[in-house]
């Protein structure tokens, strides 16, 4: 069935407005309930007062939902029945409804105004004012001025009374505020972060003078240690950012006429964000001096940077390009390429290694339980990551090496004994030594001395075979010698040996092992943060490598490089490369603004832990071309 619905309302000037509609259904609802095909907001009306059904004969019945009446031609009713055609008045509270038939299209219409009440029935209240306390407040103008002597008096005169009555007492050296509140605090603009967390109650630290921005001299009260400067030639730092232009000009001025100069601390490290970590620097203070810095300092060696994504000189990692006199490594830092080597006085081959298929591999299927994997070796089973797991150790031939490659030359009883490994003139002195013992020659050959094939086996093997080695031949202490720095020997197949040097090493000389510990001295990586990584995803370049001098850490680029992940702060340019799972990475996450004055930096955190673990010195000598 449908009803017609005219809803009738006044202009100011008196004209009437009329917003038909149509209601579609077997019932139409009459209410304050805004879902009612009738609705009429009045408080003398229920939410669902009535409904309209249609009844026999073309008649309209209207009931009552609740127990709530209404009125038809002015009698109260709770139901009725009604003929359109004859029509009807029904009342609802202040509304009027007029029940007729439309004579073009033969529907009930319901026609609805709102006129005025001869009662004192609730639609007569002012819905604006019946649950306010208008009338029971002072007036506005005494609010107003009453609420601003009240925020003076709370947030500047205690604040200042509160502030005044305690700077006396921090003049003290041990000086600490008292549990409790405190009215300058209600000027703070947030928690302090965690790094400060214990200044909370003591505003004083930091704001030494009420009104004055904090001073950098407050920070390096405590910040003696760690806040070393980024260059220490503070005109040529200025010079590197550039002058400002138009308004930054500006205010900058005003900026320093109200103790806020340019490069203060508090630019960097701003506080009261949050009682968690301080925020990291965003880019753009990096970028302010680094992006177009060749174009401000021409004479400078450091190539201009934007954004790692899309504008970032290659990596110049620091290689070892020798051994000193002193005996050791000297790095040279160089550009970054895939074919880049290093002299670590290695002959080792990780693809030999990892492969999954050699007698390496068979030898760990048969030892079952004794590495970290049971098909072959992988690269925990040698490379150990230190304590902060920042770094990794570096690699012990008796803890890595000797459970495979075993030295063993002798055996007396139930013990063997072993060459001493890193001590080239021990190995020879023990040779001769042992060769002096006059035993009987018997037929033997120098094979004892030669590198062993892996595992428990060849232990006592290599005991028996020098034994038999060492009573053949007349010069037999020196042959022995011979045989271990000779190819094929013990040490030769690990080890870069030359001839010449002292008699003391047999006239051989084993090149001093360097283990580089970290390649990127200006910038910080942490292993740690990439400890769900394969190895493999970034030292692609491992499992084919058969030179021990081969550089397997990863540039910026291709497989493995660093953009294979991290894309830049901002990432924009992620629409023209594919990134599976792209990493945000600004400056800040490997580069600091206070670094130490020597290389290889480390993080303040990481300062304060005792030395690291590392084959070569945290700080080794540099050729001029790193500095």
């Amino acid at each position: 069935m449908t009803f017609l619905v005219r809803q009738i309302a006044l202009k100011s000037n008196g004209e009437e407005i009329i917003r038909p509609s149509r209601v579609e259904g077997g019932e139409l609802v009459i209410g304050r309930d805004a879902s009612s095909g009738i609705h009429l907001p009045d408080l003398a009306v229920d939410p669902r007062h009535a409904r309209v059904t249609e009844a026999a004969g073309g008649l309209l019945r209207i009931e009552s939902i609740g127990d709530q009446p209404f009125d038809v031609d002015g009698r109260s009713t709770k139901g009725r029945e009604i003929d359109p055609d004859v029509g009807a008045e029904l009342g609802f509270g202040g509304h009027r409804i007029t029940v007729s038939r439309d004579g073009e299209s033969g529907l009930a219409v319901f026609t609805v105004r709102r006129v005025e009440s001869v009662s004192e029935s609730a639609e007569d209240v002012d819905l604006g004012t019946a649950y306010t306390l208008k009338g029971l407040l002072p007036g506005k103008r005494i609010s107003a001025w009453g609420f601003a002597i009240l925020m003076l008096v709370a947030f500047l005169a205690v604040p200042i009374w509160s502030y005044a009555t305690y700077q006396p007492l921090a003049m003290h050296k041990d000086a600490r505020r008292p549990a409790g509140i405190h009215g300058d605090t209600s000027w703070s603009s947030g928690h302090l972060s965690l790094s400060h967390k214990n200044l909370e109650n003591d505003c004083q630290a930091c704001h030494t003078k009420a009104f004055v921005a904090v001073t950098d001299n407050a920070c390096l009260t405590c910040h003696t240690q760690d806040a070393h400067s980024h260059i220490p030639d503070k005109a040529r730092l200025l010079r590197a950012r550039g002058e400002p232009q138009g308004m930054a000009k500006f205010t900058q001025a005003v900026a320093t006429a109200f103790n806020r100069p340019q490069g203060r601390c508090v630019g960097c490290h701003t506080e009261h964000e949050g009682a968690g970590a301080m925020p990291a620097t965003r880019q753009q203070f990096c970028t302010d001096c680094h992006d177009g810095l060749r174009t401000r300092l021409p004479d400078t060696k450091i190539a201009d940077a934007a954004d790692f994504g899309t504008a970032h000189p290659q990596f110049r990692p620091a290689v070892i390009a020798g051994v000193g006199a002193d005996g050791k490594p000297l790095l040279q830092r160089v550009a970054w390429t895939p074919s880049l080597k290093e002299a670590n006085g290695l002959k080792f081959t990780h693809a030999q290694h990892l492969s999954k298929t050699n007698g390496v591999a068979q030898m760990v299927r048969r030892r079952a339980g004794r590495f970290a994997a049971n098909d072959a070796l992988g690269c925990q089973d040698c490379h150990k990551t230190e304590a902060g797991g920042a770094r990794f150790k570096p690699v012990v031939m008796e803890e890595a090496c000797e459970s495979c490659h075993s030295l063993t030359f002798d055996q007396v009883g139930g013990t063997f004994r072993t060459l001493r490994h890193g001590q080239p003139e021990q190995v020879v002195a023990e040779l001769r030594a042992f060769y002096r013992g006059g035993m009987p020659p018997r037929p033997a050959s120098l094979s004892g001395l030669a590198r062993r094939v892996p595992g428990d086996a060849a232990l006592r093997a290599t005991a028996a075979d020098y034994a038999r080695a060492v009573r053949f031949y007349p010069t037999r202490g020196d042959q022995a010698v011979a045989q271990v720095f000779s190819k094929g020997g013990m040490c030769y197949d690990c080890h870069t040996v030359t001839r010449g040097g002292s008699m003391a090493t047999g006239g051989f000389t084993v090149q001093k092992v360097a283990q580089n510990g970290r390649y990127y001295h200006v910038g910080w990586f942490d292993h740690k943060d990439h400890r769900k990584t394969d190895c493999a995803s970034c030292h692609v370049r491992a499992g084919t490598s058969n030179d021990a001098s081969d550089l397997l850490v990863p540039g910026m680029d291709g497989p493995g490089g660093c953009r294979s992940c991290h894309v830049g702060e901002s990432g924009s340019h992620l629409a023209s490369v594919k990134v599976k799972d792209p990493v945000e990475s600004g400056c800040a996450m490997c580069h600091a603004y206070h670094m130490d004055d020597g290389a290889p930096w480390k993080p303040a955190d990481e300062r304060k832990k005792g030395a690291m673990t590392t084959a070569v010195a945290d700080r080794p000598r540099l050729p001029a071309l790193m500095r």
